[in-house]
């Protein structure tokens, strides 16, 4: 059981500027002292942690005092792409699952510098690394301080989601308590009132969002999600679109389109792309089922085809889907399978 009881102390030179304040303030003492203890009641099995109170309340303090050697405020990105960045013992496959696991899933970022990346983006890479090393315990500090608080809220759920498919424990120190229902900790030390409170055995259940999808004839809004979409930028004016939002922001976009073939009511997704902020927390297959279920209500057949590794996965284990075909294409679209020269792993599903 973690124990703290730290003084910290603080004894400014008494330049002109220090005397004029001690001065003009009539501050009793030019030491500064600052007093933080308390207990953090650690279980024998836990994963994600949470250090959060207001700002000047210790928790920095406290962090770097007890979890010194699994401290972190950031990490240093040299290359020219994240890929690139990560540790070099990890495959590509090990790399690109955790990106995909943290929600960070849109590769043509992963090609980018870290610099150039969004604030929320480089959160994911910042905890997919983490996840990589060999370190089992880290510490992040600021943890959602420069984000979007919506932004924040969504990560912190996929992120949790993350950790918990490991075997790794993290804490988060920040001075958001927003964030606490979304990483549904298993801990929470509040160092506003030094006190602990555990949640180890309880059922977690992220908080409600407000999600809406609307049927759109502006094919133009493809524009703003065409950068995103893994595979290709084009898309075909023919097809139906329909845009979600998360709190009244958009976030993600579908398109479906007729499929050829002796049954005329097929239908088949076109495009189906979210948000990078918004990656990660089960909204894309939320946004591509209940679409789905619309089309089935009118007897249509509903079918995707992908090379989207994350969304493979997530259908595979679903009861939902049924998976027509999986295995490698050549380069005219045939099946390859399951072996060949081209690295392209297709799948594909029809809604049940």
């Amino acid at each position: 059981m973690p124990t703290f009881d730290i003084i910290k102390e603080s004894k400014p030179s008494k330049t002109f500027r220090v005397a004029s304040v001690i001065g003009k303030f009539d501050l009793q003492s030019e030491n500064i002292v600052e007093h933080f203890k308390g207990d953090i009641e650690l279980a024998k099995e836990w994963q994600v942690g949470l250090i959060v109170g207001k700002s000047g309340t210790g928790k920095t303090t406290i962090a770097k005092q007890l979890f010194e050697n699994a401290y972190i405020t950031s990490y240093e990105y040299t290359k020219e792409t994240v890929l690139d960045d990560m540790p070099k013992e990890c495959s590509v496959e090990q790399i690109t699952s955790a990106f995909n696991s943290v929600g960070f899933s849109s590769p043509p970022s992963w090609l980018k510098p870290y610099s150039v990346l969004s604030n929320g983006q480089k959160m994911r890479v910042d905890l997919a690394r983490a996840i990589l090393e060999e370190q089992k315990f880290f510490v992040f500090d600021e943890f959602t301080s420069v984000v979007d608080r919506n932004v924040a809220q969504i990560g912190s759920f996929a992120m949790q989601k993350a950790i918990r498919k490991t075997d790794k424990q993290f804490i988060a120190v920040t001075c958001h308590f927003d964030v606490q229902d979304w990483l549904l900790p298993d801990w929470v030390f509040n160092t506003d009132t030094m006190t602990f409170q555990s949640f180890e055995g309880q059922k977690k259940n992220r908080p409600e969002i407000k999600f809406e999808i609307f049927n759109t004839t502006d094919k133009s809004i493809w524009k703003m999600f065409a950068k995103h979409h893994y595979l290709s930028h084009s898309h075909n004016n023919a097809a139906n679109v329909f845009i979600a939002t998360v709190n009244d922001e958009i976030a993600g976009f579908i398109s479906v389109l007729p499929q050829p073939g002796k049954i005329a009511k097929n239908r088949r997704v076109h495009r189906l792309v979210m948000l990078p902020d918004y990656q990660g927390a089960g909204i894309g297959i939320r946004l591509l089922e209940e679409v789905g279920l619309e089309y089935k209500k009118n007897e249509y057949r509903f079918t995707i085809n992908t090379s989207a590794q994350s969304l493979i996965y997530a259908l595979k284990k679903s009861h939902k889907w049924n998976c027509h075909h999986f295995g490698r294409l050549d380069r005219c679209g045939n099946s390859m399978g399951g072996a060949g020269k081209s690295n392209k792993m297709s799948a594909s599903f029809e809604l049940k």
